[in-house]
């Protein structure tokens, strides 16, 4: 259960309150409820498409959306803007980690947060309804779950950050725990088509670890985030395109 609210709390602005210092491994042990906690997480945005069905597409998804960065605090969002900041043009190591480490936002990282904000509404927009609940639920689902993916295939490049506490304390079996729960949701909202909507994002996100690497050395917290939120758009694009029909 600490494990679980560990996550929550990390994943989530859901006040959770937890006793005591947390330990490193615990950081490495909540990996392990990740992917529950995207589900929780897409049920509350099919609950708000349901509540919201009665209004315009556009208006819908603009709530959808909404919903989506207020759950998080944008915290992914954040991370996604500081990457694209950092691994634009030509820097070194250690001016990438500088512009990472920096809370402030620069143009390329307005630039692409706001391409990544049109991409998802327009996805939201266009995929129909039948669909668009069960994409719901399982995009930010694989989101959290690649976030685990990451942590066990990177090094931490800092000597400190809290990131480094997931990553280094990451297990193969939080890996295939959470793998085997995502890919039943896939299969059970999806059917067989959940498989190759399972498989089709992966050699994106295994790039983008290894963009990762190249960079920087390894997967910060700014680049967990980014690969949570290329996970969800690559889920979103591919759901509208196997199920356009």
């Amino acid at each position: 259960m600490r494990s679980f609210l560990i996550a929550l709390q990390f994943l989530t602005i859901f006040p959770v309150k937890i006793k005591g210092e947390i330990k490193e491994k615990e950081f490495g042990k909540s990996l392990i409820f990740f992917p529950l906690i995207g589900t929780i997480i897409g049920i509350i945005l099919f609950l708000t498409l349901f509540l919201v069905d009665f209004l315009p597409d556009l208006v819908r998804s603009t709530f959808i959306l909404g919903v989506s960065i207020l759950i998080t605090g944008g915290i992914h969002l954040d991370g996604f803007a500081d990457t694209f900041d950092g691994f634009y043009g030509f820097k070194t190591k250690e001016e990438r980690l500088n512009i990472l480490r920096d809370s402030k936002i620069g143009v390329i990282g307005t630039i692409s947060l706001f391409f990544l904000l049109l991409f998802k509404f327009v996805m939201i927009v266009s995929t129909k309804k039948a669909v668009l609940w069960k994409t719901l639920i399982i995009m930010p689902t694989y989101g959290r779950w690649n976030l685990v993916l990451a942590c066990y295939f990177s090094q931490y490049p800092r000597e400190q950050g809290k990131a480094k506490y997931f990553i280094e304390n990451s297990k193969l079996s939080y890996v295939i725990s959470g793998k085997i729960f995502t890919l039943f949701l896939f299969l059970f909202l999806f059917q067989l088509n959940g498989i190759i909507l399972f498989v089709l994002p992966l050699p994106f996100l295994f790039l983008f670890i290894y963009w990762s690497k190249k960079k920087i050395g390894g997967m910060t917290g700014d680049t967990l985030g980014a690969m949570n939120e290329i996970s969800e758009c690559l889920i979103l694009l591919f759901s509208l395109l196997l199920n356009k029909n």
